[in-house]
């Protein structure tokens, strides 16, 4: 079982994947063992919760606690490309 997780900016550079087009995003298909949470993708990545501005889960905005299931689309944006998200849109999570 997998789930698709998509990097910009600055958090592509949490990989060792080689960034072939400028401002594409790094896509990792990763097993969704050991992950229910988007915060146990980050753990995963080695990526830290202060370096996120921005989640989407299947198109919709999320939070960290948001639920992680078989054949989800994650998105994940660094703070430098935060955008007005949150003064407009509320975070889905489960918990």
């Amino acid at each position: 079982m997998t789930i698709q997780v998509k990097l910009f900016g600055d958090l592509r550079k949490k990989t060792h994947q080689k960034i072939t087009q400028v401002g594409s995003p790094v896509i990792l298909d990763m097993d969704n063992t050991e992950v229910t949470y988007i915060s146990d993708i980050l753990i995963k990545l080695n990526i830290n919760e202060n370096e996120v501005t921005h989640i989407f889960v299947n198109h919709r905005y999320s939070g960290f606690h948001k639920k992680v299931e078989n054949g989800d689309l994650i998105a994940l944006f660094p703070k430098n490309m935060g955008l007005l998200y949150k003064w407009y849109f509320k975070r889905e999570e489960d918990d």
